[in-house]
């Protein structure tokens, strides 16, 4: 009996040892390095606030943070709205659908530095694919995607966002198929259209999926790092650089260790409180079916 009410325990000691030495330590760790200068190579020294309010009064901070919020938009926006007519196009029980399906997931599973690479000499002013197909067709005064402070952060974004639609298109594809055939065959049966089925059922019904989709896609975009490495390095002038990036330049580049922990713990809260908005709205819009 007495094994009995040990075993379980026994059984998830691995995971809350991996949660709190791997997981909620260093989270602790790094939120006291916050209030310390921290270069690495000598002993952290306590100073406070003072990182916090450096970075409060930093004009480079607030740009980055302009630019991760426009970049969070854009990137939750394209994603959901590609990733949903993707599923929707791929939704078709016929013959030779799976491959199309694995075609739309392959860049997910892409090395995201690869993606970057090629994206990059396809964008290139001088050699790249696209500008000299531009040319060939008349087209000219073309601007420098990567390199125009006005077109890099958007760039991103759509190369971001061209890399991981298939991933949601796959959450998309479950909604849809969770929803009940006879809906439509009633509502083709009543006149109504493939835009008002979409409208009137799918939309709807697919809100809780659109939800938990929306959720991912918000944390995916505050996390991006690679594909501004990749391609832009955050330039230029910082017109592209994200928190997440930001954050790594700081800790990895300069070795300040303290600034960049209290700017990781200002992109938590920044994520924390999106959430909490978002799972509060959820009761106004997300529909159940019974």
């Amino acid at each position: 009996m007495k094994y009995g009410k040990v075993a379980p325990w026994l059984f998830i000691t691995p995971t809350i040892l991996g949660l709190v030495f791997f997981r909620i330590g260093p989270i602790i760790a790094a939120f006291l390095a916050s209030f310390t200068s921290w270069n690495v190579f000598s002993p952290p020294k306590w100073i406070g606030t003072a990182n916090y309010v450096e970075l409060f009064n930093s004009s480079t901070f607030w740009l980055i943070l302009k630019n991760t919020l426009v970049f969070s938009v854009l990137y939750m926006i394209g994603v959901m709205v590609v990733g949903l007519f993707l599923a929707v196009l791929v939704n078709n029980r016929i013959k030779g659908m799976t491959f199309f399906r694995g075609l739309y997931y392959l860049p997910v599973i892409t090395s995201t530095v690869a993606v970057g690479v090629v994206w990059s000499w396809i964008l290139s002013p001088r050699f790249g694919f696209l500008p000299n197909v531009l040319q060939d067709m008349g087209v000219y005064n073309i601007p420098s995607f990567l390199g125009d402070s006005r077109y890099a952060l958007i760039t991103l974004v759509m190369v971001y966002v061209w890399k991981m639609s298939g991933y949601h298109m796959i959450l998309f594809l479950a909604g849809l198929q969770n929803i009940p055939e006879e809906l439509y065959e009633a509502a083709k049966i009543d006149g109504a259209t493939r835009w008002k089925s979409l409208q009137h059922i799918t939309l709807p019904l697919l809100s809780s999926t659109t939800f938990f989709i929306g959720i991912i896609a918000l944390i995916q975009s505050l996390q991006s790092f690679d594909i501004t490495m990749a391609m832009t390095e955050g330039g230029p002038n910082y017109a592209s650089a994200t928190l997440s990036f930001f954050t790594y330049i700081n800790a990895f580049v300069h070795f300040r260790m303290g600034y960049a922990s209290a700017m990781s713990f200002v992109l938590l809260i920044i994520v924390g409180v999106i959430t909490f908005v978002n799972f509060w709205a959820r009761k106004y819009w997300v529909e159940t079916v019974d």
